[in-house]
């Protein structure tokens, strides 16, 4: 008789060897033993391949695939990762199995650190003071919350307008500083309106907690004030895991670090993959001393170089080597191409920014004539948003199709917002802040006057403003108009998925309270335009789509448990895409774009437009000094490692400034890209100078 199987047997499909086409270099990465690693992975090495068959490796040794957990910074590179590691880890079935067992598959948790952040949360929420199913904000009802605390505070928009306190309020997050020891941290020399911040800070705190809501940047200090005060809690959530990996560690924040510190500091089983030389994001928050200093943090580690590049000709390489070698603290390491040569990087000298946007897209025109790459394959890089109005202008003149990645999100329309706010609502009836936004839309009945009533009672009882709108409601302390409101809203909320019939799906709940309130009547009175009503109606189609998707990928029996996970996924979403200008590039058109954009893309052909003192480096960190221009010379090596096989660089010699041409100088940048960096000086342009190369007219590349 053959010997009994287990139920169940997780095991990699078809047993891929992990460490099949691997270099030496990453072999040695995937094959670390388990403890405190550094994987430093140039431009184009293959970090995202290393983490993956690390992954693979670590379970070929014994261990637990549902134990390894994977952190990325960004939903894509999330998506990504899934995507090329999805398949390989499978439940086997055995004859004792049934075909019927839905048990979840064992498979690496893969997640951004945000995402990672609100599940510890909801699992501690009332341990860090907020109910199960806190709120998560969107950007405009942080917003709607910043402007009335200001309003609280008697503070015109002139002394600090709501952007500008969130902005600070966000700093103070990301550092770690809560809002009750705010006071501590300034400056005796701060201007005045470090301390309305301050006191804005504290009140926007507590209206946030008093809803129950939470923003994007409380998700990571909640969970480390958790950890900070709870070891029994921080315990409890690294047992989850026996090896921890985090990809993108240039970028974290010191918020960030610790938390994950804290996971993997029992076990110690921490690999770090980054590059340093790409370290961009400084004024979000990130510190480049996390990779620099990682060794001396955790003593022992193991650190392996990855210098090979697959993406860029030797040429490419051969510039963007002497232009990182020019910071003054970095790892020692120095990229090698292993693709063929190619052309050496060209600069376009213009005589203005409109001057340099016709040459550049004359370039784009001419290169699409003779097929020598797809508008996919191209980009047009630049160091600010302002930069791409000319370049727009002239792609537009060509008919050459164009994308300006970091355009207006599909989640900042307004009837997107609508939606999401009725589906907040009809699994949360004390969630505020949506219940503000769709009280009275479509109208019926709830003007602004009992709204407001209504919230001003709320705040004295510290009842939900919706408890508060039915009190009123049925003691006859409202108009006739909005009692017959707050009736028709309670109907609406009674057809939420928390109270659907059996077998009633979150999508065809949340289809049938959008009928019943005449949503869609409600858009084609809003907007006479025809085109104009589909396009939004698509755009609702689109989250119910979206959220049958979730329901079906989730396999959930309960409704309200389906949305409340989409709307958490969904907000996740929106609050990166606006951080992180993380749009997805889409059809077949040229991206335009920032710089900070472009990072983790690559293209055939690209253009650094700008390459000029004061613009790239920024005037900000010329002003700054030393570690700012060392960002800026990061975020150019960034701009130039996006080229696979054809780098043009472009200046003008005037730009308009206020209406006034004024000289510009060429980028120190261009000098040590060309290594001519003995002759960069602070002397003003010359119409007359050459850099690097003798400006050409446009020839075939091949």
């Amino acid at each position: 008789m053959p010997t009994t199987l287990p139920t169940k047997q997780t095991h990699v499909n078809r047993r891929p060897d992990p460490h099949r086409g691997l270099n030496p270099a990453q072999m040695d990465a995937v094959r670390a033993p388990a403890g405190p690693l550094l994987v430093l992975a140039g431009a184009g090495t293959g970090k995202t391949r290393v983490v993956i068959a690390r992954i693979l490796h670590l379970v070929q040794q014994g261990a637990p695939p549902e134990r390894i957990l994977a952190v990325t910074f960004t939903n894509k590179a999330a998506r990504e990762m899934v995507l090329r590691i999805g398949g390989k880890f499978k439940q086997k079935r055995t004859s004792r199995t049934s075909s019927k067992d839905n048990a979840p598959d064992r498979k690496p948790e893969i997640s951004t650190i945000h995402s990672l952040c609100v599940r510890i949360l909801r699992r501690h929420a009332e341990h860090a003071g907020y109910p199960a199913r806190f709120v998560i904000v969107d950007r405009s009802e942080q917003e709607t919350s910043a402007r009335r605390v200001l309003k609280e505070l008697k503070v015109a928009e002139a002394t600090l307008r709501p952007a500008d306190l969130l902005a600070r309020i966000s700093q103070w997050k990301s550092r770690g500083v809560r809002a009750d020891e705010v006071f501590d941290t300034l400056s005796t020399d701060a201007d005045d309106s470090w301390d309305l911040a301050a006191a804005g800070y504290q009140r926007y705190q507590r209206l946030m907690h008093g809803v129950g809501a939470v923003d994007f940047d409380d998700l990571l200090l909640v969970v480390d004030q958790l950890f900070d005060q709870h070891e029994t809690i921080r315990q409890q959530e690294a047992q989850r895991f026996d090896h921890v990996l985090v990809d993108e560690y240039q970028d974290t924040s010191g918020i960030q670090e610790r938390i994950l510190s804290a996971l993997a500091r029992d076990h110690r089983s921490l690999c770090v993959v980054g590059d340093d030389d790409q370290s961009i994001y400084a004024w979000r928050g990130a510190q480049i001393s996390h990779i620099l200093d990682f060794p001396t943090r955790w003593p022992g580690a193991t650190v392996v170089r990855l210098e090979e590049n697959y993406r860029s000709t030797p040429e490419i390489i051969e510039a963007a080597n002497k232009l990182i070698e020019r910071n003054s603290r970095r790892h020692d390491k120095t990229l090698v191409s292993k693709v063929p040569s190619g052309l050496k990087p060209s600069i376009v000298q213009a005589q203005d920014e409109v001057d340099e946007a016709r040459r550049v897209t004359a370039d784009v025109e001419g290169l699409l004539r003779e097929r020598y790459a797809p508008h996919n394959e191209m980009a047009i890089l630049v160091r600010t948003g302002e930069q791409t109005r000319v370049f727009e202008t002239e792609l537009r003149h060509r008919n050459i199709p164009y994308e300006l990645i970091g355009s207006r999100s599909f989640f900042d329309r307004r009837e997107v917002k609508d939606v999401l706010s009725f589906l907040r609502l009809l699994v949360d009836q004390t969630d505020d802040l949506a219940l503000s936004r769709i009280a009275n839309v479509p109208p019926r009945g709830l003007s602004y006057n009992a709204v407001e009533k209504a919230r001003k009672k709320a705040t004295e009882s510290g009842e939900s403003l919706w408890s508060t709108l039915l009190d009123l409601s049925r003691t006859g302390q409202l108009s006739s108009a909005a009692t017959a409101g707050v009736e028709k809203l309670e109907k609406l909320i009674a057809l939420g998925p928390a109270n659907t019939k059996s077998g009633t799906t979150a999508a065809e709940a949340l289809q049938h309270v959008l009928n019943q309130a005449n949503y869609r009547q409600y858009l084609e009175k809003e907007f006479e335009d025809e085109r104009e009503q589909e396009a939004r109606w698509l755009s609702v189609e689109e989250i119910v789509n979206g959220l049958a998707r979730n329901e079906k990928d989730n396999r959930d029996t309960d409704p309200a448990t389906v949305v409340q996970r989409y709307l958490d996924d969904l907000i996740l979403e929106v609050q990166e895409a606006e951080r992180f200008e993380d749009d997805k590039p889409k059809g077949n058109t040229l991206k335009l774009m920032t710089l900070h954009a472009a990072k983790g893309l690559e293209f055939d052909c690209v253009w650094m437009v700008g390459l000029e003192e004061n613009l790239l480096p920024h005037i900000r960190a010329v002003n700054e000094g030393l570690s700012a221009i060392d960002e800026e010379r990061r975020l150019c090596y960034v701009g130039v490692t996006r080229a696979r096989k054809r780098l043009v660089l472009s200046l003008a010699l005037t730009r308009m400034k206020w209406g006034k041409a004024k000289p510009c100088k060429p980028s120190r940048f261009l000098y040590e890209l060309t290594g001519q960096s003995e002759k960069f000086s602070e002397g003003p342009a010359k119409a007359r100078e050459k850099v690097g190369a003798k400006p050409r007219t446009r020839r075939s590349p091949r």
